[in-house]
């Protein structure tokens, strides 16, 4: 993706990145760790994609900060009919739209037309914008919301009826995800009518606590505080992502005071950062996972005991001691020890190179077996080093007559190839985007042409874990679905379709000079709420 800060009004936005902060105007610096992908939620998948939009969109329902609970946004409240079918969503009146960096400036409030477009965008192929930037919607496609809407209409400028076709318990939060925010109808059009609909995805206007000013690819995002914010406008006046790869150049400018916020320390930095008096080190249990997923359509991964075999013969403890250093724990399941439904029942495989030589043999293939192992180019607070557990994942399989090639791409490649199947086995892992437990489970369900999912690095679609995944969805009653969870858990492991390493304990330094900031369960970063000294 080139930015397009390359490809026009290269003075003006270069002015815009170097210019000096006014004098008196307060400066939070975020140092982030990754490029984005484009700034349009509703196209990633990612959480370096999502926080780098996060700040310029609203949803119609929010996630209260630092919680999972859900609270109204720009739905200011809504009814729900007693079969759970029909949603009426109050909007609210007044709430503004920024202006565009590339002369779009909005003739009207934020109104039905807007909801009906972000939904439509992802959902109908006629809608204009529905191919544009490469037309995938995934996480909209993923959690079946094709399948489960019936319709989306608007009463009136203010009121949108959305229907669906069966009971959607985690619906609501799914609607304050990153993939449902709000993007503005009128810009889409004006964009549209000048040739340029492409610039929709890399130039944002939404309606959040900050307006987009410039980006530059792998080096900076700026955002400036919208005075007109429905909420009031933030504690600080501008906001910058510094893009920051690598841990210990990230770590150096926190004590510098380079950046005021930085994402993913490493766990072998946590005690210097524990020590300086100028840094509070925030620090909460993930609701996440690490793994590493086997492509069950790729043989000889399609048999289930070499599937085991790969298991057993990675010594997770290490990888446990040596990566996570005390911020982590082993995975035995998909979803986290602290998040309902989890089943504390599943026997975890052991390490046991002599029980994976005895499966490899029982497979009946030839050895030495080669394999690739994909590790991710990024660090995530579920892992911290994933080239250092690729190597110490390749060092124990070879001692059980597998012979693994360590492979790795720019991220956003990464992901694509992934997806497409390319790889035979990888690493990924999942940060809960809404605190329901149907959020981890859907990674590995079917879409309604049951196909696997984009994100099934699997490639696995088991006809008895999706018809749970939707009846779960289905039921009210969390004991009710707490208790198909379980199920599903037991399912996954039977089958190994992976290997789940660990959930991590999420550290975030920020310096003291901050006030407000919440670190959250969901790993999303948000600054509406946060102050300077």
């Amino acid at each position: 993706m080139k930015s397009f800060i390359q490809t026009g009004a290269v003075a003006l936005f270069a002015a815009a990145l170097l210019a000096s902060t006014a004098a008196g105007a307060k400066t939070l610096v975020y140092c982030s760790e990754g490029s984005p992908e484009n700034f349009t939620p509703a196209l990633n998948t990612t959480g370096t994609s999502f926080d780098a939009a996060r700040p310029v969109f609203d949803q119609l329902t929010e996630f209260k900060p630092g919680t999972t609970e859900t609270e109204p946004g720009l739905a200011q409240s809504w009814d729900v009919s007693p079969d759970g079918l029909t949603f009426t969503f109050h909007l609210r009146k007044g709430v503004k739209f920024h202006g565009g960096v590339n002369g779009f400036k909005p003739t009207r409030d934020f109104n039905a037309d807007d909801v009906l477009f972000s939904f439509n965008r992802q959902w109908k192929d006629d809608n204009p914008y529905h191919k544009i930037s490469g037309g995938k919607f995934d996480y909209f496609s993923d959690m079946d919301m094709p399948a489960s809407l019936d319709s989306v209409t608007k009463t009136d400028d203010y009121t949108v009826v959305m229907k669906l076709k069966s009971p959607n318990a985690p619906i609501l939060a799914n609607l304050a995800m990153d993939f449902m925010s709000i993007q503005s109808a009128e810009y889409a059009d004006f964009l549209l009518k000048a040739g340029k609909p492409e610039q929709f995805d890399q130039i944002p206007v939404g309606t959040g606590p900050f307006s987009f000013v410039a980006y530059q690819k792998d080096a900076v995002i700026r955002f400036k505080a919208f005075p007109e914010y429905w909420r009031g406008k933030a504690k600080i006046d501008d906001l910058v992502y510094a893009i920051t790869p690598d841990p210990t150049v990230r770590l150096a400018k926190i004590e510098k005071n380079e950046c005021q916020i930085m994402i993913a320390p490493r766990p072998a930095d946590l005690a210097e950062l524990g020590k300086n008096a100028d840094i509070n080190l925030l620090h909460a249990p993930g609701l996440n996972i690490a793994y590493w997923a086997f492509n069950t359509t790729k043989p000889p991964l399609d048999k289930l005991e070499v599937r085991q075999a790969l298991i057993q013969a990675v010594d997770k403890p290490t990888i446990i001691k040596e990566v996570y250093q005390g911020a982590g724990q082993a995975a035995k399941n998909l979803i986290p020890p602290i998040m309902w439904g989890y089943n504390d029942d599943v026997t975890d495989y052991a390490y046991d190179p002599a029980k994976a030589k005895e499966l490899l043999a029982k497979s009946g293939i030839t050895l030495p077996l080669e394999i690739d192992l994909w590790w991710m180019p990024v660090q995530r607070p579920y892992n911290p080093n994933a080239k250092r557990i690729a190597e110490l994942m390749q060092s124990d399989l070879a001692k059980v007559g597998v012979n693994a090639t360590l492979k790795s791409y720019e991220w956003g490649e990464y992901r694509k190839r992934m997806q497409a199947g390319e790889s035979m086995t990888g690493q990924l892992g999942w940060t809960g985007d809404n605190g329901d437990p149907d959020n981890f489970f859907f990674l590995f369900g079917c879409n309604a042409e049951k196909k696997p999912a984009s994100q099934n690095l699997a490639k696995y679609c088991d006809d008895a874990f999706n018809a749970d995944l939707v009846k779960a969805r289905g039921l009210s009653d969390q004991a009710e679905r707490a208790k198909i969870y379980k199920e599903m858990q037991v399912i996954m492991h039977n089958d190994a379709l992976m290997m789940t390493i660990a959930h991590s304990v999420v550290y975030e330094p920020i310096r003291k000079s901050v006030e407000g900031y919440k670190i959250s369960p969901l790993g999303s970063h948000y600054f509406y709420n946060v102050d300077l000294k």
